[in-house]
């Protein structure tokens, strides 16, 4: 009679020494990224953290513990106002536009149109342009006495075109200008929602008699509004750290109209070196700043955001 073999379950001394080998293995192949995370990350963050709250000069080391001194000197310091003021301005303006265009761009790209992956590669290119090159462009374009858009609104129209980048009240809508221009990253994003939108949705719009903008208001934009939450926050998070356009075109000025944020960090870490402690509490509280407007659009999304199954996100 022939007999049967039965697969028996690995003993449990073996499994446990086969369970710590993969784990030793697991931890051997991403030490690499652990290493650069605590050296490259940890490190910094808990050394900023301890040195805001020192006189940082770098030429005479070590630092002076000097406490809460630099967060109570914020209390008293215009240009730090100014620079909340400035950026708040300029989040206000490019964030919600970003998202309005990028949606635009990635509907109309939606399209059957002839040469269209040529049409979305041209969009995208601005996305992985350097941020010095693209400043550097656009400072010319700009220019009020011979850039390329005065000057051509000269030699067609005869007009005298604004003082861009001179007119204070002008520099922050010019470099909204420049930031929605570099929009190809959410708009592969948004491309990539709008295609997954379920086309039965819109096979029941049309039955109810919706028309093109229609459906784009009432069944595109609600159903790719996670994809809308999702770049909102890093919208938030990128016009918060504006810095390159203030840095290579305008020093912050004219009137510190372009004195941003992270740009006053820059000017006390860098310029006014005896200032790397404020620096650096600037830049906690810059941290803080962002996490409160991210928690405030977490908050929010409850009202807007849709996802497919109910309570799924909450």
């Amino acid at each position: 009679m022939a007999t049967r073999s039965i697969a028996r379950p690995v003993a449990g001394p073996r499994r446990g020494s086969l369970a710590r080998s993969e784990a030793r293995w697991f931890y051997f192949f991403i030490s690499p990224w652990i290493v650069g995370f605590l050296v490259f990350t940890a490190f910094p963050i808990m050394a900023s953290s301890y040195l805001s709250l020192t006189h940082n000069d770098p030429v005479n080391w070590p630092p002076k513990w000097v406490g809460l001194a630099n967060y109570d000197l914020m209390i008293h310091d215009k240009l730090f106002w100014k620079s909340l003021l400035v950026t708040g301005y300029y989040m206000a303006l490019e964030v919600p536009l970003s998202i309005i265009f990028a949606i635009i761009v990635a509907l109309l790209l939606n399209q059957k149109i002839p040469g269209l992956s040529v049409w979305r590669s041209i969009y995208y290119l601005p996305a992985i342009t350097p941020a010095v090159a693209v400043a550097l462009m656009w400072g010319w374009v700009f220019q009020p006495s011979f850039g390329l858009l005065n000057g051509t609104l000269w030699s067609l129209f005869h007009i005298v075109g604004p003082k861009w980048l001179i007119q204070p009240e002008l520099v922050i809508p010019t470099f909204v200008i420049m930031g929605l221009w570099q929009f190809g990253g959410a708009m592969l994003i948004y491309l990539a929602a709008v295609q997954a939108v379920p086309t039965a949705l819109y096979e029941a719009a049309k039955i109810d008699g919706a028309n093109v903008v229609q459906q784009a208001l009432h069944v595109t934009i609600p159903a790719i509004t996670p994809v809308i939450f999702f770049n909102l926050i890093l919208g938030i998070i990128g016009a918060s750290q504006v810095f390159v356009p203030a840095f290579i075109i305008t020093q912050g000025g004219p009137q510190y109209a372009s004195y941003f944020y992270v740009f006053g960090i820059y000017q006390n870490a860098f310029t006014y070196i005896s200032n790397m402690g404020y620096a650096d509490a600037l830049s906690w509280v810059l941290f803080i700043v962002m996490l409160v407007l991210t928690l405030l659009a977490f908050k929010s999304s409850h009202f807007w955001v849709h996802y497919e199954a109910p309570g799924e996100g909450k």
